[in-house]
């Protein structure tokens, strides 16, 4: 026998409601943590590059590019642009030290129009908690190191640390790691010199 017409709608009903509220729910949260993120990026973003120097919107002032070579990703990757009154004023670039000791590590590299490193940060990464991870831990101002520093300053074969014969601290105990971060934020200032027109003149996506 077949189950009553009535009650076959109302199962009908209930699953459709059932289904949309599930779908609704879904949608809400994927938009939230997109909108977590965005915040999350646009504070980054803030500490890198001072807000008073620019006065575009840098998260909606992006591209997306593609350099496995340089930014050491075989996927696309961010760069956000600062400027003012249409001038460029600074890039910051997502790039990635793929050889670190515990695998990727994610940075964010701010360079001025003149090609100098405004600033680096560590957004990602999977180092050993009180070792590999000493720019969080330990030595929280290791990252500074490479304010004010270009393609030149030191000498390209001076990009690396100090026991490979570089200008750049290791931290205690580990030595992977930072050779990586220094390879990664030599080779993201090596992508800007080559690309640093096309950077600024390429439309936000």
């Amino acid at each position: 026998m077949g189950m009553p017409a009535k009650p076959a709608v109302t199962l009908a009903i209930v699953a459709a409601v059932l289904t949309a509220l599930v779908a609704l729910v879904a949608s809400f949260t994927r938009e939230r943590i997109a909108s977590n993120e965005q915040a999350w990026i646009k504070q980054r973003l803030d500490a890198l590059v001072v807000p008073a120097t620019h006065d575009n919107e840098m998260l909606e002032d992006s591209i997306d590019v593609l350099a496995p070579d340089l930014l050491g990703s075989s996927q696309p990757v961010k760069i956000y642009r600062a400027r003012r009154g249409g001038a460029p004023v600074a890039a910051v670039i997502q790039s990635i030290a793929p050889d670190g000791y515990r695998g990727p590590i994610e940075l964010l590299v701010a360079i001025g129009q003149d090609g100098r490193l405004i600033g680096v940060q560590v957004i990602r990464h999977n180092e050993t908690p009180g070792l590999g991870d000493a720019f969080e831990s330990r030595d929280v101002h290791w990252l500074d190191r490479f304010r004010g520093r270009s393609l030149t300053d030191p000498q390209p074969q001076r990009w690396t640390v100090r026991r490979d014969g570089g200008d750049f601290d290791a931290f205690t105990g580990a030595t992977i790691t930072p050779r990586a971060i220094v390879k990664a934020v030599r080779n993201t200032l090596e992508y800007y010199q080559r690309n640093r027109q096309r950077i600024f003149d390429q439309a936000a996506q």
